[in-house]
């Protein structure tokens, strides 16, 4: 940001006399402006990226996404293989009920988004969330797809939201 000289005659007369130069008392703020708008653009291509990264090909449905809390949500994957994942650690079945409940302790929430890819079969979705439910985790949500079909067959478009 500049700060400019702005420069006015004085007396409207026959008689031209010398310009008097004063500060400019208006800041630029144009360039603030461009900075904020690059800025934006960053976060809004950034965004999207920042989210847990364990490649999985989830199912698409026609269910509306959950409410989200304050904190990241704590996310446990099942891959196509078989493998459990929380958040983006591997770690063994016999592991995953007591490490989910040593990082639940630290946490104000004890929601757990649960990432099943969609070539697994079910028995072995609904073996870990009774498992996660035996464990006293009653918050469970089941993250799928967006504009996967309903019931009457029709799909359902998907929204940038």
């Amino acid at each position: 940001m500049a700060a400019g000289v702005i420069k006015r005659e004085q007396g409207g007369g026959r008689r031209r006399r010398r310009a008097h130069s004063q500060p400019m008392a208006e800041i630029n703020v144009t360039p603030f402006v461009d900075v904020m708008l690059v800025l934006l653009i960053i976060f809004m291509v950034a965004a999207p990226l920042m989210t847990v990264g364990v490649p999985v090909e989830l199912p698409k449905t026609a269910a509306n996404a959950l409410p989200s809390d304050e904190e990241e949500p704590l996310t446990v994957t099942l891959t196509a293989d078989g493998i459990l994942m929380i958040q983006t650690t591997e770690v063994a079945e016999e592991e995953l009920i007591g490490r989910l409940q040593g990082i639940a302790a630290e946490r104000s929430s004890t929601r757990i988004f649960l990432r099943a890819d969609g070539a697994n079969a079910w028995n072995k979705v609904a073996e870990v969330m009774g498992a996660l439910n035996a464990a006293g985790f009653s918050d469970i949500g089941l993250v799928t797809d967006v504009g996967g079909p309903t019931l009457d067959a029709t799909a359902v478009p998907a929204s940038n939201g």
